[in-house]
């Protein structure tokens, strides 16, 4: 049965898609302000998905150690800021959504915090669901700042090496 025409992908379609990416560019215009010169690669959500499906459990990873793999991998000085949190968020939806069709092998997007160690509002069932499954894997989570953001406590001692 094929797909209706005009009908959303599903976000497994999302992940698999990888819209021409990766690719490596040289850092130009408004960039260069904020990152300096050099490359930046631009990730398949595909990358930033095996990255996170790499965590395992009790271990955490950032964001931000997500570009720095990347970057390494393909050469770069940077990975895309926006597109790697962009396609982090597709990868959790897409593994939500394989839950709940029955698959049990999906990516653990809750071990992926932002980059100083907080949970992530935009993951599915936002930070409450994050939370919780932090907690079942032995993580302590504390409130953190004058907007009480919530984190993970003591988080840079269970990051995955880049």
């Amino acid at each position: 049965m094929g797909k209706i025409k005009g009908a959303r992908k599903s976000w497994q379609e999302k992940l698999r898609d990888s819209k021409g990416l990766p690719k490596v560019e040289r850092i130009a215009g408004k960039m260069s302000k904020r990152w300096g010169t050099g490359t930046v690669v631009i990730p398949a959500p595909t990358e930033v998905d095996e990255i996170m499906r790499s965590v395992p459990s009790g271990k955490l990873i950032t964001v931000n150690l997500i570009r720095e793999k990347l970057a390494k991998k393909h050469g770069a000085t940077i990975a895309c800021p926006i597109t790697t949190g962009i396609f982090a968020w597709v990868a959790a939806h897409a593994a939500e959504e394989a839950r709940s069709q029955g698959k049990t092998r999906t990516t653990p997007y809750w071990r992926t915090l932002k980059s100083k160690g907080e949970l992530n509002e935009k993951y599915p069932g936002g930070v409450k669901a994050q939370a919780a499954h932090l907690r079942v894997e032995g993580h302590i989570i504390e409130r953190r700042g004058s907007k009480g953001a919530l984190g993970v406590k003591d988080f840079q001692n269970r990051l995955v090496s880049v």
